[in-house]
């Protein structure tokens, strides 16, 4: 069976939007190493709908490097309730039941199934215990704004350490799984 594993930027403060602002300063060798060991096992993408709007528009721009080759290159999966049809960059929209279709996808033979971001498919995933792994890379970084926090809606759920990798920049990846 598959696994679905969450990859999640967050700062110290626990806010998640906008790393492309607060990040880059610590995108390095390490972090590329991080990343792309994740996408080496990895035989698709789960993306909820403004992960896919946000990566496709800046990961299509990317082309050449590994790393972005990868990402453009892997079938998604998009769980939407407000995109309808074909959709671009090798994506396909979930249909029906989204936590049967995801269980579904868990049951291919296949490799892992790499989700980035969070948000509110996350809460469908709890739900349904759908999450096998949680690879939240925290920064070493305040934000102080209001932005979309790590947990915001979400029950007590808990988790145990399974892993945890120190960069030298600072950001510490903690790999968690459900109890």
């Amino acid at each position: 069976m598959r696994k679905i594993i969450e990859s999640t930027f967050i700062t110290l403060d626990g806010s998640m939007g906008e790393p492309q602002v607060w990040g880059q300063p610590y995108w390095d060798d390490q972090h590329g190493a991080y990343n792309a060991n994740l996408l080496s096992g990895a035989d698709a993408l789960l993306l909820g709908r403004e992960t896919y709007d946000g990566f496709k528009d800046a990961w299509t721009q990317r082309a050449g490097d590994p790393v972005a080759d990868r990402i453009n290159a892997l079938p998604k999966y998009v769980a939407s309730r407000t995109l309808t049809g074909e959709l671009e960059w090798n994506a396909q929209l979930l249909q029906g039941d989204v936590a049967q279709a995801i269980a579904d996808l868990k049951a291919q033979p296949g490799e892992n199934i790499l989700k980035y971001g969070t948000g509110e498919l996350d809460r469908t995933l709890l739900e349904h215990k759908l999450v096998d792994e949680y690879h939240f890379w925290t920064y070493p970084v305040l934000t102080g704004g209001d932005g979309y926090r790590l947990g915001d809606g979400f029950d007590v759920t808990h988790l145990k350490l399974i892993d945890h990798t120190v960069f030298d920049s600072g950001i510490i990846v903690g790999v968690y799984a459900p109890k």
